[in-house]
């Protein structure tokens, strides 16, 4: 059960550290490209910003999901 948690965190990780890779790379090497509005003069920046703390929300929660122990095998075990 250990392995298999580490397994999904490590995988849900690097999902999140590509995604901020990609942020950065952007901020160094395509600087025009995060100044572009495409909503409501936001720019990409903060946008992806945004996107960034959202995604970090949403993996977490995923991860608790995926990691949850069934209550039944559990209780079984014990008997």
């Amino acid at each position: 059960m250990q392995a298999r948690n580490s397994r999904i965190g490590l995988i849900l990780f690097w999902i999140y550290l590509i995604f901020y890779v990609i942020f950065v790379l952007l901020n160094a090497y395509r600087p025009e490209a995060m100044r572009a509005t495409p909503i409501e003069g936001i720019n990409l920046a903060v946008l992806y910003g945004f996107a960034l703390i959202l995604s970090a929300f949403l993996l977490a929660i995923l991860y608790g999901l995926l990691c949850r122990s069934e209550p039944q095998k559990e209780e079984e075990g014990q008997e």
